[in-house]
């Protein structure tokens, strides 16, 4: 039953393989608590109470709440999926809650950080340089996950148009608006791209051997670039992305016109967002209100 929740997971629900082995890592910490195998576990012999007590141990560990709440999310969905596939009848994790978690403010970069990258005169206009630039330029400009950057190809790209497509989690496909100054760079970096690789593989950001760019690759990249002009402690693609949809939303731009552009499911996700902006209004009133301090 395990197996067939992991797959379902997987081929069903399209969830990364790092998603799934967090699923198998939580069932399995359950079965360890209730000192069996995976082979042994029943589900119908587990009651509310011994799931209480495993929260239980899970908090006097010290285990964060975020962390303690995916814990239990992962024994929610593995019921609900054993009760529509007609293997159990009935579900002990209802009257499991899950705890309230406070949810960090997203850290972003300050303009003047990214043009001091992006409008740089002394990048060599040769292909790794400007790749790597370039790359910094599109997260910051559409907001997009790095697994959708590294899977991005030419023809991903309608430079009539202006649009760039890309498929993001659970292989949804969004249509993104990009620029005229971008539409250049990118043409530009095509061009130094095919002079000087060969072999090229069938994505838009390759190696100098012409395969497909990994996504430690990128992150080494982004985090060794944008550490020379930021002090955040994290300075990562995904930081580009909160910079993105925090610079929008100060901007004025429409809540849910930022939901589309950055591919989420729910307005939930969006909205932490909005905290980041009113924590910069924030800060902004406390340093020029002569009666804020």
């Amino acid at each position: 039953m395990m197996n067939e929740f992991l797959q379902y997971l997987q081929y069903e629900k399209n969830y990364s393989s790092h998603t799934v082995l967090s699923y198998h890592t939580d069932l399995l910490q359950f079965c360890d608590f209730l000192q069996i195998t995976a082979e042994q576990f029943n589900p119908e012999t587990i009651r509310s109470q011994q799931i209480q007590q495993w929260v239980l141990s899970l908090m006097n560990a010290d285990l964060s709440a975020r962390s303690l709440s995916r814990k239990i999310s992962t024994l929610k969905s593995f019921w609900r999926f054993l009760l529509r596939r007609g293997y159990v009848n009935q579900n002990p994790t209802l009257k499991i809650i899950l705890p309230k978690t406070k949810k960090p403010i997203p850290a972003f970069f300050k303009e003047s950080e990214i043009s001091e990258v992006l409008e740089n005169p002394f990048v060599p206009e040769s292909f790794e340089p400007q790749r790597n630039r370039l790359i910094i330029d599109i997260f910051y400009l559409t907001g997009i996950r790095l697994s959708e950057l590294i899977n991005i190809k030419d023809s991903d790209i309608d430079f009539a148009e202006g649009t760039l497509r890309v498929i993001g989690k659970r292989n949804k496909q969004r249509i993104i608006p990009i620029g005229s100054s971008l539409i250049k760079d990118i043409e530009r970096y095509i061009t130094l791209r095919n002079g000087e690789v060969d072999k090229l593989e069938s994505t838009l950001f390759v190696r100098q051997n012409g395969k497909k760019m990994y996504p430690k690759m990128v992150y080494n990249m982004v985090h060794e670039t944008m550490s020379e002009v930021s002090s955040l402690h994290k300075r990562s693609p995904h930081v580009l992305r909160h910079t993105f949809a925090t610079g929008m939303l100060n901007g004025g731009a429409d809540i849910n016109a930022v939901k589309e552009l950055l591919g989420h499911s729910s307005l939930a996700a969006t909205q932490v967002y909005t905290h980041s902006s009113f924590e910069e209004l924030h800060n902004i009133y406390k340093q020029a209100h002569p009666r804020a301090k």
